[in-house]
């Protein structure tokens, strides 16, 4: 081929190379501009889905509540195991009584506001000592409420747990009183093994305030489990039973943590919600998110309570496995995180 024919063939390959680049620069281009849109869109449906199933829901409240037959019946059957003393009160301050009063609130929040579904909800043991490990977030603990209000209202025979609060939680005024009438414990060792040694269930979440204040972009990421847990399940001969929350890592958008003020309140943490400098307070209130709650099989495990860090590590590090399959499943699962 003579010169001048190859190079106008080179120019001709090189303005065709050109404007593919171009061509596909283009395209990527427009298609990141449409991207939020698209996101934007897909958030705009599944909120109108969501709205449309809240409004159907309370247009019916008969679809949803639970009749009072039924709770008198479930109420009986817990208060059988139940250690109360002449005023109704357990030795932690638990009152069955309080628990049925408010039932009307948690119903609503688990039927209707997040519409909790749960699965295998039957591997916790009807009766018995047993510990309910799972992950934990949300910025407040809806994902604690959620996994007993299930146990209360889904599983036949009920089943109440117990669960591990924050010493802040405790000495908070009211609300402190709240948590204990409704079965909630400072979480320290000699409190749970009191419970499981009286035949308990009691939830766990290992994560602590380390998985409730995580930032919205370490959503569905565990952090480190502390090994209190699997000491104590070895000590008490507990089996133990994984547990995952998907669809609480939404319900309150977390950017940062106001930290000087979690030190003023010698609080754990005091989350930053997008709006707080808005709506105050009311930026703390839950989106209606729709919440998957997966109950592994129980796990059991055998061994020294004493034994070194690196041995409990492993067995810790079983039961962190099997909550992230379930939490996996989960995320599978979900067609949104309103629907």
């Amino acid at each position: 081929m003579p010169r001048s024919r190859a190079a106008g063939a080179a120019e001709r390959i090189s303005r065709t190379a050109r404007a593919a680049r171009e061509t596909a620069g283009s395209l990527v281009a427009a298609a990141e501009s449409r991207r939020p849109q698209r996101a934007a869109a897909r958030l705009w449906s599944e909120v109108s889905e969501a709205a449309g199933d809240i409004g159907a829901l309370l247009a019916q409240p008969g679809s949803w509540r639970i009749s009072e037959e039924e709770m008198d019946r479930r109420y009986q059957q817990l208060l059988g195991s139940k250690n109360l003393g002449p005023h109704g009160v357990d030795p932690f301050g638990f009152s069955p009584d309080y628990v049925r009063k408010i039932v009307p609130v948690v119903e609503f929040l688990h039927r209707v506001w997040f519409r909790v579904e749960s699965y295998g909800i039957d591997n916790v043991p009807a009766e018995g000592r047993c510990l309910l490990i799972g992950n934990h977030s949300g910025q407040l603990p809806f994902d604690g409420m959620m996994v007993g209000t299930s146990l209360l209202l889904d599983r036949d025979p009920p089943r109440m747990i117990r669960s591990m609060v924050e010493k802040f939680a405790i000495r908070t005024p009211w609300f402190g009183t709240f948590c204990m009438r409704c079965g909630q414990v400072t979480g320290l060792p000699e409190n749970c093994r009191r419970l499981l040694e009286a035949e308990e269930s009691v939830v766990v979440f290992p994560e602590g305030a380390r998985g409730i204040s995580k930032p919205f972009r370490d959503r569905y990421k565990m952090a480190r489990f502390g090994h209190g847990f699997m000491r104590l399940a070895l000590e008490t001969n507990s089996p133990i039973v994984p547990l995952a929350v998907v669809g609480a890592e939404e319900q309150i958008i977390n950017v940062g943590n106001f930290e000087l003020l979690a030190k003023l309140l010698n609080a754990p943490n005091i989350p930053m919600p997008p709006l707080a400098l808005l709506l105050g307070p009311l930026a703390m209130w839950p989106a209606p998110v729709k919440y998957r709650i997966y109950f592994g099989e129980p796990l059991t495990f055998e061994g020294d309570p004493n034994d070194d860090d690196a041995v409990i590590a492993k067995k810790v590090a079983v039961v962190q496995g099997a909550i992230q399959k379930l939490m996996d499943r989960g995320l599978r699962e979900r067609r949104g995180v309103f629907i």
